[in-house]
This record gives C-alpha cells, sequence and structure tokens, in this order.
C-alpha cells in the first residue's frame, strides 16, 4: 500500500511540475489562441493581474512602488501586494568618489518569480527593470499592438453600380 500511495504522490507532482512548466512558456499565447471564445478573452482580461509601478513620493522626486494588481483597477487604489521599489533619479553611492550615480531597484525576487509563475503580465517598464535585475531574458516577447487589435478588412468588396437612365433623373424645376 504504501508503494502505490509513493507512486501516487510523485506522479501527481510530476504532472503538476509539466503542467506549470508548459503554462509558463505558452502563457504569453493565450490570448491568440483561436480556442478561446470572445466571453472567454474577456473574462482573462478582466482578472489578468500585472505587475506594474504605483508612484508616490513628492512632487518632482518621484519614487515606485513595484505592485501587483489587477489590470482594470485604477492607479492609486491599494494593490494586492508591493514587492519592490524603485527610484529613477540616480543617487551617488556613498563613499565613493568617482561621481558614479545608481538608480536604486530593491526587490523580493521570490515573490515576483511567485507572481511570473501565477501568470502576472509585467508592464514594459518592469519588463525592462526585471531584465536589468536579471529576473528575466533577454529575449522576453514583446505584446505587440498589432496582435491586440481585431483584424478587419482593410477594403471592402467592390460593388457594381447601376447606373440610372436620364429620363429617370427628376428635372430640377
Amino acid at each position: 500500500m504504501d508503494l502505490l500511495n509513493f507512486f501516487f504522490r510523485f506522479h501527481h507532482l510530476l504532472f503538476y511540475q509539466i503542467n506549470t512548466i508548459i503554462a509558463l512558456f505558452t502563457h504569453h499565447n493565450q490570448m491568440s489562441s483561436p480556442i478561446m471564445s470572445v466571453a472567454e478573452k474577456t473574462a482573462y482580461k478582466r482578472n489578468m493581474v500585472k505587475i506594474r509601478l504605483a508612484r508616490f513620493g513628492r512632487k518632482h522626486q518621484p519614487i515606485y512602488n513595484i505592485v501587483v494588481m489587477k489590470a482594470k483597477k485604477a492607479q492609486q487604489k491599494l494593490p494586492m501586494e508591493v514587492i519592490g521599489t524603485y527610484n529613477p533619479i540616480p543617487v551617488p553611492l556613498s563613499g565613493n568618489d568617482s561621481g558614479l550615480k545608481i538608480k536604486d531597484v530593491s526587490l523580493d525576487l521570490h515573490r515576483t518569480k511567485y507572481w511570473l509563475g501565477m501568470g502576472a503580465v509585467p508592464t514594459p517598464r518592469v519588463t525592462w527593470l526585471l531584465k536589468k535585475v536579471g529576473l528575466l531574458p533577454q529575449f522576453w516577447p514583446k505584446t505587440s499592438a498589432l496582435s491586440q487589435h481585431i483584424d478587419k478588412p482593410v477594403v471592402e468588396e467592390i460593388r457594381e453600380t447601376q447606373e440610372l437612365p436620364v429620363d429617370y433623373v427628376r428635372k430640377r424645376d
């Protein structure tokens, strides 16, 4: 009985890991899948979680929280989780006389990996930051604006028109 129980647990764990790996590699192509109906795409977009920047700080001194939020939620609302901060203003290193200035990024890597694994989509600026930190590869795919539009024909079919004879045209008074 113990051997059967061990086999079941091992099989379940292996199946879960394979599905997680497949989900990670196919996440960006979910929206372009023809299998999803319009209602499913709408529900997916409504419930989509994004990793984005939320500004705080003073006027002319921005500091950004790197937050996890629902995609349709307002920018100033409370996030699901704050996973880091980003200071875009370069600050000189303490004790360094070379004048080298750095932009400060503090990030909880474990939580970021967790949210990326759960399907959270980073915004372009957060993607750039995650590439700089080394969490995402440099060839991370961009979402093109063209793939988000519905395919519509550019030119309608040309319809032939019939010209009316001059007799049918009403004369002016």
